[in-house]
């Protein structure tokens, strides 16, 4: 319930901004508005309390990998952000998650070093740069 709210949250400024916007109409408002309930209807499946314990577990690996970057253990770094990033990939609920921000996009919290790994394992850049 808590990431739920907290998404609707994060949308209610575009809602705001796209209502004082001259050019939007009735139906496009309206289209918004369906948009987000649909989306908040697709998180309300998802374990909260494992969202927030992946939460968690980004915050503590991001404080890891930076010290890590400052360190001058860039490899470690790297390996560390990979890691975490294929587990996120593989996990059924942040799956769900980001299929429901497909709706939003945009509106999605960043998700750390989730665009580390491409499709074929590889890394798209280092973490520390």
């Amino acid at each position: 319930m808590k990431i739920s709210t907290v998404f609707i949250s994060l949308l209610m400024p575009a809602m705001v901004v796209a209502q004082s916007y001259q050019g939007m109409s009735e139906a496009d408002m309206q289209n918004m508005m369906q948009q987000m309930q649909e989306a908040q209807a697709c998180m309300q499946g998802i374990d909260q309390s494992r969202l927030e314990a992946f939460e968690l577990q980004a915050r503590k690996t991001e404080s890891e990998i930076k010290s890590l970057c400052a360190s001058g253990k860039r490899d470690a770094a790297q390996q560390e952000a990979m890691a975490f990033a294929r587990e996120i990939k593989s996990d059924p609920d942040i799956q769900k998650m980001l299929g429901c921000g497909e709706k939003m996009r945009g509106m999605m919290p960043a998700m750390p070093y989730l665009d580390q790994v491409n499709a074929s394992g590889e890394s798209g850049g280092h973490v520390c740069d």
